[in-house]
């Protein structure tokens, strides 16, 4: 861990931690001081309907003419018109305890289907689980499994979030999913070779979900009209619902600064600019067999007031870079030769980098229409590896009220090798990509 870093940290939070409304580290880690109940009951539920027109590979390559992964709609991978729950959440969150009111605690569980239940082999999943000791001035601990401090998309409540989909970046960079090889061995031959039996490099458990077990040092203090917020973490850095499978910890250090213009709670209006790192080790166990580095860099700025809602980010990773399946296949699916299927690939000691621009306006008071731009380069350190991914996002959210409303988006998607030809299969695979549609409707209660 790097001591100067956390030394710094520290010493900030000896500063005045006073605060008038909540940001992400307080409003999911903290209750209120003086009117928390001891067990609030909550949740929300959110059905989705998401479409493709199912653009399949091209000739040429093993799985010609099969449905290219990324127009199949997750989690189950079976269809590309489909209706499901996309998440349907409830916990019990209070403090309040009779013999020490400077405890509180946070319990959520999944019901939905997504990648945290249907990778996970269970229909139920425990995604927090923290309790946080408010005794130290200046130094909040909270203990368990819980969100990590870092990028915004991963960091902020679900369900405030503008969007059906993630970004490029954000998907395919940090919300990690676990496997235990890299993909580009079976029984130690390389893939591809043909007449090859043994076990495929698939993911080995949920994803993710931006969360971690370990301990979190963090607070909020105020500066004039000023909100800074600090956290320090120390995790296992594998996911969610498993062990740790190595001695390496991850490390989280996160800042934010925020000039806070009024209101309180997840849409409070102000300008908040943000930095954040994650480093640690991932290690195989099959196919490329060892412990790799993989650090995730980020920095952003999110501004909302009136009708007006504005973000950007920049992400780097280094190591561990999620590559997708071979060939633009499904998973697990079988070539049509019949003698391979496809594999999940991690590009161990490469790198990508990434962006995104978002902006929201309400026309209404319960109509906002919003248009999102992300990009994200992955495997830039060969040429030949490099692929580009570009998507618009449109949208619009109809509110009906503070807690339930409907969101429509329609992405259109591109995907490139740049450094290859136009005729290149890389280029003739990305120009498969679909453009996606989908509605959710979100309620809270």
């Amino acid at each position: 861990m790097n001591i100067i870093k956390i030394s710094v940290l520290a010493g900030i939070s000896l500063l005045s931690t006073s605060s008038y409304a909540a940001n992400w580290l307080s409003l999911q880690g903290t209750e209120p001081a003086s009117s928390a109940p001891r067990a609030k009951v909550w949740g929300f539920i959110q059905p989705e309907y998401q479409s493709t027109d199912g653009g399949t590979l091209p000739a040429g390559t093993p799985f010609a003419g099969q449905i290219m992964s990324p127009n199949i709609i997750r989690p189950d991978n079976k269809s590309t018109e489909t209706f499901n729950i996309r998440r349907a959440r409830i916990g019990v969150r209070g403090a309040g305890f009779p013999l020490d009111d400077k405890v509180n605690y946070f319990f959520l569980a999944e019901f939905g289907r997504n990648g945290i239940t249907k990778l996970g082999g269970t229909g139920v999943a425990l995604t927090d689980a923290s309790i946080t000791l408010n005794h130290i001035p200046g130094a909040r601990i909270r203990v368990g499994q819980f969100k990590t401090p870092g990028a915004e998309e991963g960091l902020a409540a679900i369900h405030v979030f503008n969007y059906n989909n993630f970004t490029n970046v954000t998907n395919q960079m940090l919300l990690e999913r676990f496997t235990d090889g890299d993909g580009s061995l079976r029984d130690g031959k390389p893939i591809g070779a043909g007449g090859l039996t043994g076990t495929a490099n698939g993911i080995n458990g949920s994803v993710s979900a931006f969360r971690d077990q370990g301990i979190q040092v963090f607070n909020t203090f105020k500066v004039n009209n000023w909100e800074h917020s600090y956290a320090v973490m120390y995790g296992n850095g594998n996911g969610i619902n498993r062990a740790d499978n190595n001695d390496d910890k991850e490390t989280y250090l996160y800042w934010s600064s925020e000039l806070v213009y009024g209101g309180k709670g997840a849409r409070r209006e102000g300008l908040k600019m943000f930095a954040w790192n994650q480093s640690g080790t991932r290690t195989l166990t099959t196919s490329g067999a060892g412990d790799y580095d993989r650090d995730r860099t980020g920095l952003g700025v999110t501004f909302q007031k009136d009708r007006y809602r504005a973000a950007a980010e920049y992400i780097t990773a280094d190591g561990m870079i999620f590559n997708g399946s071979d060939l633009g296949a499904i998973p697990g699916a079988s070539n049509n030769a019949g003698d391979n299927t496809a594999d999940i690939n991690i590009l161990t000691e490469d790198k990508a980098d990434g962006y995104y621009v978002d902006f929201g306006y309400k026309v209404l008071p319960k109509l906002e229409l919003d248009i999102r731009y992300d990009v994200l380069n992955r495997g830039t350190e060969v040429a030949a590896n490099e692929r580009k991914f570009d998507t618009v996002t449109l949208g619009a959210q109809y509110f009906f009220n503070k807690k339930t409303r409907v969101t429509f988006n329609y992405e259109i998607r591109n995907q490139e090798a740049p450094n290859l030809a136009s005729t290149h299969n890389a280029n003739k695979i990305a120009n498969s990509l679909d453009d996606l549609m989908s509605v959710s409707f979100l309620a809270i209660f």
